[in-house]
């Protein structure tokens, strides 16, 4: 009994030493989506208060640099190319830094997103975009530091900056039209090669209809007959000696071979020649 009522004083002492409380963060994270177009934006930030305190010009000091908001970068990121003003920005994550003015900010678009608060050197390498924008003074006051995207089309969307009664608009525009355009384009040209490729193959391998997988690999063939694919032209021989076309198959063997021997590659050149071999050709 008394070794029992040990082992339990020892377990609750342990609990208690090693059980912490958890509190709410001064700055709580906030994480945003937003579809814009055929674009995801997704914003990580985190989000100070005012707590009486003045803010621009005084806790976040007007012509320095600042991490906007709190915390960890600010960081936003973009699953296609954006464009920042006239400036073009690559698919990926970005952190957002800001210099504060009184009638303009500076909003930076910056490459290196593992900084707690601003970097301890300041790269121009990794500055991705810079915009200059006007600082709207709102008629309220916004008690929590806030980011909204707002004003959707399909090929924008403003980033707002909202704090104490100031107000930061940044424009992103999104590749919609062009992304939309290209697709309508390529589906009403019918079929790529890659297309007529892909399924040609698939139905080789698959037992389908040998006789389409001929009809799609002589088209895939014909559209590339500029720039010949030695494995593609393996296929080819390969379809057509399925389906009885041993002229046709031994054709295209060669033409492998000739164009697998041009790029030194040895497996291909074997495959070729031991097909021409049981085929009657060598």
């Amino acid at each position: 009994m008394k070794k029992l009522f040990t082992l339990i004083m020892v377990l609750t002492v342990s609990f208690a030493v090693n059980a912490q409380i958890e509190t709410p963060q001064p700055s709580p994270s906030q994480k945003i989506e937003q579809t814009v177009g055929l674009t995801d934006v997704t914003l990580d930030y985190s989000r100070p208060s005012m707590r009486g305190r003045e803010i621009f010009g005084n806790l976040v000091p007007f012509g320095k640099l600042w991490r906007t908001g709190a915390n960890k970068n600010t960081i936003i990121t973009f699953s296609t190319a954006v464009t920042i003003g006239e400036q073009t920005l690559k698919a990926g994550s970005y952190a957002i830094f800001t210099t504060p003015n009184k009638e303009n900010w500076e909003v930076v678009f910056y490459t290196d997103t593992e900084n707690w608060g601003t970097p301890a050197t300041w790269d121009d390498s990794k500055v991705a975009a810079k915009v200059s924008v006007k600082a709207t003074t709102l008629p309220m006051s916004i008690e929590t530091f806030t980011f909204t995207f707002d004003n959707l089309t399909n090929d924008s969307a403003v980033l707002s900056l909202l704090w104490e009664n100031t107000m930061v608009d940044v424009t992103i525009g999104v590749p919609t039209d062009a992304t939309v355009t290209d697709a309508i384009s390529k589906i009403m040209n019918g079929p790529s090669a890659d297309n007529y490729y892909a399924s040609a193959r698939y139905y080789l391998e698959s037992g389908k209809d040998i006789k389409q997988a001929v009809t799609w690999i002589d088209k895939a063939i014909d559209m590339t007959k500029e720039s010949p694919k030695f494995w593609w032209l393996r296929q080819q021989a390969l379809i057509h000696a399925k389906a009885g076309d041993k002229k046709g198959a031994i054709k295209a063997a060669k033409a492998s071979l000739e164009y697998a021997d041009k790029a030194k590659n040895a497996d291909y050149v074997k495959m070729n020649k031991d097909s021409l071999k049981e085929w009657g050709a060598m």
